[in-house]
């Protein structure tokens, strides 16, 4: 499997260690940055390129996952769910892991370097990697309603709609009840 990376500071002595992991597992690592220490680096295009590169992977048929981590693996996470067909999911247990592929789908982990402790981080990812999808149905059609919202803004209609006479709204009014 080709396993795009991208960390920032806080995560750099991750990246390196993680690198030698998953290439023992026979995994193609691609890094995307940073290759050096910056205190004050911006994570932002790191986590953005590695994000596209899984995207652009998958619809070549290419068998990839993504990897983001910094400090809390907050900021990666959101960096890398700004790309479209991203869903960076941010792990902290064994369980997040594994239910971010078997219920989303999720093409990227993201974890906190400062939050767990490189063996702890390397159980999540191990586990992320080894997970399939479940393709059970309602996963499926839950994911195809994210797809659909980020592809063209459409959404099902209101579930409430029917209880104010049929209009579909688009935030909730405490006034309508």
């Amino acid at each position: 499997m080709r396993i795009h990376i991208a960390t920032d500071h806080a995560g750099l002595d991750f990246s390196t260690q993680l690198q030698h992991h998953l290439a023992a597992q026979g995994h193609e690592v691609v890094d995307h940055g940073p290759i050096e220490y910056d205190p004050v680096d911006d994570y932002p295009a790191f986590c953005i390129r590695a994000a596209q590169a899984v995207v652009r992977d998958q619809a070549a048929g290419i068998d990839t996952l993504g990897v983001v981590f910094g400090g809390s693996g907050n900021g990666e996470q959101i960096a890398a769910n700004k790309v479209r067909g991203v869903r960076a999911a941010l792990v902290w247990n064994m369980a997040t892991a594994e239910l971010a592929r078997e219920h989303n789908d999720a093409n990227v982990i993201a974890i906190g370097a400062r939050q767990h402790t490189f063996d702890e981080a390397v159980a999540f990812i191990d586990r992320f990697v080894a997970t399939p999808f479940s393709d059970e149905e309602r996963h499926a059609r839950r994911i195809a309603q994210l797809a659909a919202f980020e592809n063209d803004g459409s959404l099902l209609p209101d579930p409430r709609a029917a209880i104010r006479g049929g209009e579909d709204i688009d935030a909730f009014d405490p006034e309508a009840g």
